[in-house]
């Protein structure tokens, strides 16, 4: 070490003391005086509800239903009116938010089976029984129970989750609640890129154990999932990490506290963050505050479900008060959507103005809420009223944090970034498609065909004028009616079979009319 002392020269002394040459030599070369530290990634928040319909939420037209927190998302950020699922139900759906890629790219067609699908002849016999009398059909498959359980049933190793695409870019990665894509050894979210889970692998789960003190159960007899609902044993059990939990705080909060601690332990640090709640997904579960803020709703199904909206809504609310506490705001992008629309079959909710519901291809089954903060990116109060998908999320999350996409690889979602910013004048997406077997759709335009080849059902639609799908054009446009057929297969060519077959179908009635889907 050499001190001061040793110069002999007063002057040098006084120049290194006061910082001279330092300054000067700063001076002296411009490019290093202008550096600045890199700005810090951002934070990517997806908090995915499931089964929310279109018409659940008071800013899109409810005028019971109390949900402040998530109609504040609009204030901060953008609402989205023409927002659409990839499919009309739920695992499918997850498959194609967290790829980016339409799920029919790799087989990802039908619902992956409750504890591998294996069932005892008596309980299959109980369920045939169960699904003729809720217009519900067992399909005969052309293979054995023991083939079918080896059908690989998951999101596969060759799909880039949106965990492994952040995770491989020094993100941490979370997901907290329900996974439901894939119940078996690699394909549990750990083995997809995720560091961390909490939550469950199955399509439901209860809120908390029947008959806890402060929490109103309420049966739902005539739906056709009411028997695997109220457990939580198998893949409906709770886990951390692939650690079984023993769980009775009402989980709607319990997902809440855990993002929390996620988000205030990782706040140093970029992070990505899925938030799947089960939210208001059956079994009917709400707290006793929150079911007594609705009296004036005599309907006990529909007042139930009120509450467990609003519960979800209260955690969207502390989610988003412990970023600000933390002055993350502008430092996250948030996703707010659904997975599918409202399941009509519950009888809560209609989705109306909107047709149909979860498992049907009309708008009710794929028209969901869809919110974007993003503080100084994402226009605030602002409506956006073109087509986008639930697609999006990948790519826009992806083109945030300055992530480049896999060149190898179609990516079906677009980055909506430069849409909301009115950089870009055209419509995200030229054209939309759904199929779920033999349930399908297409919308393109103004225009929206639904197929379904097992009732032989075909319309055509002007959804811009018929929101209500009421209106079938097929007989005045012929002409338009091909195009979209023939857009529908050229598409259907460039996808995958199923990578494993349907095990039920639902016929799910609309109007007085019956409507099978695949399950």
């Amino acid at each position: 070490m050499v001190s001061f002392a040793t110069f002999k020269t007063p002057l040098l002394l006084l120049t290194m003391a006061t910082g001279f040459i330092t300054a000067a030599a700063t001076r002296s070369n411009p490019a290093e005086h202008k550096k600045t530290p890199p700005k810090r990634r951002p934070n990517v928040i997806v908090i995915l509800a499931d089964d929310l319909g279109y018409s659940d939420l008071h800013a899109y037209g409810n005028e019971v239903i109390k949900t402040p927190n998530i109609d504040a998302l609009g204030k901060a950020g953008t609402r989205f009116t023409h927002a659409f699922s990839t499919a009309a139900i739920c695992s499918p759906s997850r498959a194609g938010l967290m790829t980016g890629r339409y799920q029919q790219r790799f087989g990802f067609e039908y619902l992956v089976p409750q504890n591998g699908g294996q069932t005892t002849a008596a309980q299959q016999r109980a369920l045939a029984a169960r699904l003729q009398n809720r217009n519900g059909t067992i399909e005969k498959l052309d293979i054995s129970e023991a083939e079918f359980e080896k059908l690989p049933k998951g999101l596969p190793a060759t799909e880039i989750s949106l965990g492994q695409l952040f995770h491989d870019q020094g993100y941490k990665t979370a997901i907290i609640g329900k996974w439901h894509l894939g119940e078996k050894e690699g394909y549990y979210p750990r083995q997809r890129g995720f560091d961390y889970h909490y939550g469950f692998y199955s399509g439901l789960t209860m809120y908390a154990p029947e008959k806890t003190p402060g929490v109103v159960d309420w049966h739902l007899p005539w739906a056709m999932s009411e028997v695997a609902a109220w457990h939580r044993n198998g893949s409906n059990r709770l886990v951390r990490n692939n650690e079984d939990v023993n769980e009775q705080q009402y989980l709607t909060d319990k997902l809440a506290d855990e993002a929390i601690q996620y988000i205030t332990a990782n706040k140093d640090q970029p992070f990505l963050l899925y938030l799947p709640f089960n939210a208001p997904h059956d079994p009917f579960q709400a707290k006793q505050e929150d079911f007594d803020l609705y009296p004036q709703v005599k309907d006990t199904t529909k007042r139930v479900y009120y509450g467990m909206i609003t519960a979800l809504d209260r955690a969207v609310g502390r989610i988003r008060q412990q970023l600000k506490a933390l002055h993350l705001e502008d430092e996250t992008i948030l996703f707010f959507t659904s997975d599918n629309g409202g399941a009509t079959y519950t009888r809560a909710t209609d989705n109306k103005p909107l047709k149909g519901g979860k498992l049907s291809d009309f708008d009710g089954g794929i028209r969901i809420p869809f919110y974007v903060v993003y503080p100084g990116k994402v226009p605030g109060g602002k409506e956006f009223r073109q087509p986008v998908s639930n697609l999006d999320i990948y790519t826009t999350a992806a083109a945030a944090a300055g992530i480049a996409l896999p060149k190898e690889r179609v990516y079906d979602g677009v980055n909506l970034l430069p849409f909301v910013g009115a950089r870009q004048t055209a419509a995200p997406h030229e054209v939309l498609y759904w199929r779920s077997g033999y349930s399908k759709a297409i919308l393109k335009g103004d225009y929206k065909l639904y197929v379904n080849e097992r009732s032989r059902q075909t319309f055509l639609y002007n959804v811009k004028e018929d929101i209500a799908e009421q209106k079938d054009l097929s007989a005045t446009y012929p002409d338009k009616l091909a195009a979209l057929k023939a857009d529908l297969a050229k598409w259907e060519s460039q996808v995958k079979q199923p990578v494993w077959p349907n095990r039920y179908s639902y016929a799910l009635e609309v109007d007085g009319a019956l409507y099978p889907f695949p399950i």
